[in-house]
């Protein structure tokens, strides 16, 4: 029994191994005193009040030993109880510090549920937190990185992991079991095909791990797409082709990429969203139902019909049960 209460001793971390040795010595002392001058500590808490407050060096002066023995055991403690509850206080304070360097720079553990969790730090995940930041997102944001050294944001807005995103280490310090949603963003420091393997990787490892976990995708190029499908991706956003398309409108139209983007910034109210048609809706004309929501400020611009997307339909294409409207709502 001895032997296994010593082996636990041992394995204790130093913090609760010193605090242990110090609460022994108190007491201990407390004891002693009691037994060596009974007069003046006539109870045993009385002998180890005295012990807590001659170790922390307070000396309230309340109790005070009286005969050689006494004071001779007075200045045992203060040698040895003083020393370890100052070594305590020192650990204590270190293991605060390294706690918070652990914090920052992506080694503690995130314990939380219900996260969104975002691979890689550029341009376009610092813009995503930004605003949703200032739009009060309710979850917390979890940021996966493996070129970052420190947290880039204050650790009550995002967790900061520090690490490879397809090894599992690093998706259990994120704790992606417990998370609602991922995105996974390129690294376009990496050569396009390159980094859309590293993506898709990573898209592997978290759909392993979390087959329910919401994935969204940035792939770069058009040959990867329906591989980031095969691998479970809920959303495969082609930047390049997007912003293609953004570029082929400018030549044509002056303008209508800062539109576009005043359109869609959701800090401006724009929110393009995927609604399902109330009862009253299902067989109303396109045309009568873009002017009924228009009341409600929500601008209809197309529907969902399956696979399909079909923007600006004709005026007379009827609402069926199955489909889903396009709209930018407010």
């Amino acid at each position: 029994m001895f032997q296994y209460l010593y082996h636990k001793f041992v394995e204790a971390p130093i913090l609760i191994r010193i605090f242990g040795i110090a609460v022994f010595f108190i007491t201990f002392f407390g004891f002693a005193i009691h037994f060596i001058e009974p007069e003046t500590f006539p109870t045993i808490f009385e002998g180890i009040w005295w012990a807590a407050v001659t170790a922390s060096t307070v000396g309230f002066g309340d109790y005070a030993p009286v005969t050689t023995a006494g004071r001779v055991l007075g200045i045992g403690l203060i040698f040895i109880g003083a020393g370890f509850l100052s070594a305590y206080f020192i650990n204590l304070a270190a293991v605060a510090v390294t706690s918070q360097n652990s914090l920052r720079e992506g080694r503690t553990m995130y314990t939380n549920k219900n996260h969104l969790i975002i691979v890689g730090w550029n341009e376009r995940s610092k813009e995503i937190i930004d605003h949703l930041k200032s739009l009060s997102f309710p979850r917390h944001i979890v940021l996966i990185d493996d070129s970052l050294q420190t947290n880039p944001y204050s650790e009550d807005i995002v967790h900061f992991i520090q690490g490879n995103p397809h090894h599992d280490s690093t998706l259990k310090k994120a704790n992606l079991s417990f998370a609602s949603t991922a995105l996974i963003t390129a690294d376009q420091n990496k050569n396009e095909a390159y980094a859309d393997m590293h993506s898709i990787l990573t898209l592997v490892a978290m759909k392993g791990s979390n087959p329910a976990l919401r994935c969204i995708i940035e792939i770069l190029t058009n040959e990867q797409v329906v591989n980031a499908e095969r691998a479970g991706a809920d959303e495969v956003i082609e930047t390049n082709k997007h912003s293609s398309s953004v570029m082929l409108n400018s030549i044509h139209e002056a303008g209508t990429s800062s539109s576009l983007q005043e359109l869609l910034d959701p800090l401006n109210g724009g929110y393009l969203k995927l609604v399902d048609p109330r009862e009253e809706w299902k067989g109303l004309p396109f045309g009568e139902l873009a002017i009924s929501l228009l009341q409600e400020r929500v601008l209809l611009i197309g529907i969902q019909r399956g696979k399909e997307t079909i923007i600006n339909p004709s005026l007379s294409c009827k609402i069926e049960a199955a489909d889903e409207l396009l709209v930018i709502k407010h």
